[in-house]
């Protein structure tokens, strides 16, 4: 399967007769080409072979705590006119980053005679004397004693404070009964004991406090002193940790078909975020490309492919192609991919330019609009043609923000369009309140076991790979979707949604994910697989008229 010296693979059977693509795969949105489905399957039957090496992928039951991958070919013609393909994996397989028929890293950080391991191994050692010193039965016993005398301290300060609170009372009504009952002489006397009592009471507090801090003080100084070799050390680490990445960053160097270099560091000093994320330069992608550029060989077409189980958070299925991400791999990509004749970006074509909106309903104050897919609620960076736009357009004399709510681009359906600003207040605090019923329409990739339910999963934004979704139950916002089947058509599944919560590619995610339903949405191109459209579709509406504050209901049957 190797060449001799060379990550340069043959393809098993003749590929003479299929056409090269005339330019390089766009690697963030793409339809992978022939070439690079047969070299995916060629390289995923070359992963369930026997080898020298085992990694836990998932792909059996007795697995425990699996790691799938992304695999990545790349086509490549050589100096001799021959087509081949080149493989890769992002990060590590079986704790390497070296096996053989897969592509080098850019840079081997696991070389352990290189700075990055003998930097990792006295950080170890510092990691090692920290939890020790953790565990230390005296610093133990300080954090527990200072800990006790903290919780006293509030206790016994909450009790003088009730304490004033109610001799302040006492004070309060003595005063007045000397004011009714003495003459100006005898309450003069009385008001100025009561005085002193007062200043009496305030300082017991603040003698309190000042005793309280003195001895809280004494224990902290002993822990101070306790711990004084162990905050040294978490401040080295630190050092030592930011001294070893930024190092690192320098040591990554990308090289492009016009032979400019640069490094990981300078690369994202151009991004917003201004420093590499964390494993930049270790996915496929950039691997192979800077292998093909530095032995010469001439990229034909390229894909990804998740190999393994699926991950806890992202939505990643088994074979299934994916695009190189966002945050880690465009800024690298942009260079690596210069002076190369590279695809279009799909997304920068305005698919819905000669789709039409249909207007369900209109008065004074409300639209009810049925939009098509493929066309953006709100302008985009690159495409300005939108739902938005349009009403402007439409409606110049409207007084109000006009989109109540949105749609994703890919999805159809129902959507309102306020003319006043008051029509889109009332409607606004609708969506708000969660008044308004919605149910979509939806053709699943498959059947599922369910008939009805709840989906409930804690979605927040894939800050590497924008706009996609991950389930993340620390920091994700909740989001739940009630679902009815419909029935099954040709082994897929007709399906209602009605969204509870309206967080961003809900449905999809819920769909898709494998505790939601683990069946994406039919043409779903992030969560799912390509087709010729997401079939998704906000089929029906019910809310308060803003005008007339009655119950209105709106249909708009799919198309699919």
């Amino acid at each position: 399967m190797l060449m001799p010296d060379s990550c340069f693979i043959r393809f098993k059977n003749s590929v003479k007769s299929i056409k090269k693509p005339p330019k390089f795969t766009y690697p963030f949105y793409y339809e992978p080409h022939e070439l690079s489905k047969i070299a995916s399957l060629e390289l995923q039957e070359h992963l369930y072979e026997n080898h020298n090496w085992t990694h836990n992928f998932g792909l059996t039951e007795n697995e425990e705590n699996p790691t799938g991958k992304m695999f990545g070919v790349l086509v490549v013609e050589n100096e001799s006119n021959e087509i081949g393909y080149l493989a890769a994996f992002s990060g590590k397989i079986a704790g390497v980053n070296l096996l053989d028929n897969f592509v080098p890293p850019v840079y081997d950080m696991l070389n352990n005679e290189g700075f990055f391991m003998k930097g990792q191994e006295e950080i170890t050692k510092i990691n090692k004397r920290v939890r020790k010193l953790e565990l230390d039965p005296k610093i133990k016993a300080i954090e527990k004693e200072l800990k006790i005398k903290e919780t006293q301290f509030e206790n016994e300060i909450k009790i003088q404070k009730d304490q004033n609170i109610e001799l302040k009372k006492r004070r309060k009504n003595k005063r007045y009964k000397a004011a009714v009952d003495l003459s100006t002489e005898d309450y003069v006397k009385v008001n100025e004991t009561l005085s002193k009592e007062s200043i009496l009471q305030k300082n017991r507090l603040r003698h309190l406090r000042v005793d309280w801090k003195k001895k809280i003080e004494k224990i902290k100084a002993k822990q101070n002193e306790l711990t004084l070799e162990l905050r040294l050390l978490r401040e080295k680490r630190k050092t030592l940790s930011v001294k070893l990445q930024n190092r690192l960053f320098d040591e990554y160097h990308f090289i492009n078909t016009e032979g400019t270099k640069r490094s990981l560091r300078s690369i994202f000093k151009e991004t917003p975020q201004g420093i590499p994320p964390s494993a930049a330069g270790e996915c496929a992608a950039p691997k192979l490309l800077q292998y093909a550029f530095l032995n010469k060989l001439k990229p034909i077409t390229m894909a990804e492919f998740w190999w393994g189980a699926e991950p806890k958070s992202a939505i990643r299925k088994h074979k299934h192609f994916y695009p190189s991400c966002q945050g880690k791999c465009f800024p690298i990509l942009n260079h690596m991919l210069i002076g190369l004749a590279v695809d279009e970006n799909p997304l920068l074509k305005n698919l819905a330019k000669e789709k039409e909106i249909e207007i369900i309903y209109e008065d004074d104050v409300l639209v009810v609009l049925n939009k098509p897919s493929d066309l953006l609620s709100v302008p985009g960076k690159n495409i300005k043609d939108c739902v938005l736009n349009r009403m402007i357009s439409r409606y110049p004399n409207a007084s109000g923000p006009l989109i109540v709510h949105r749609l994703d681009m890919a999805t159809s359906g129902i959507m309102l369009i306020a003319k006043t600003k008051e029509a889109h207040d009332h409607l606004q605090r609708q969506f708000i309140h969660r008044t308004i019923t919605k149910r979509y329409t939806a053709i699943l990739d498959g059947v599922i076991d369910k008939s009805s339910g709840i989906i409930d999963l804690p979605l927040r934004v894939d800050l590497d790979d924008r706009p996609r979704q991950l389930v993340c139950y620390k920091y994700g916002k909740s989001s739940r979707t009630r679902f009815e089947v419909v029935g099954i058509e040709n082994e897929k599944t007709r399906i209602h949604f009605y969204p509870i919560t309206g967080r961003t590619h809900q449905l999809r995610v819920h769909a898709s994910h494998f505790k939601g339903l683990n069946t994406p949405i039919i043409g779903d191109d992030l969560y799912g697989t390509k087709d010729t459209r997401l079939k998704l579709h906000a089929a029906y509406i019910a809310f308060k008229h803003p005008k007339t504050n009655k119950l209105v209901r709106y249909n708009a049957t799919e198309n699919f």
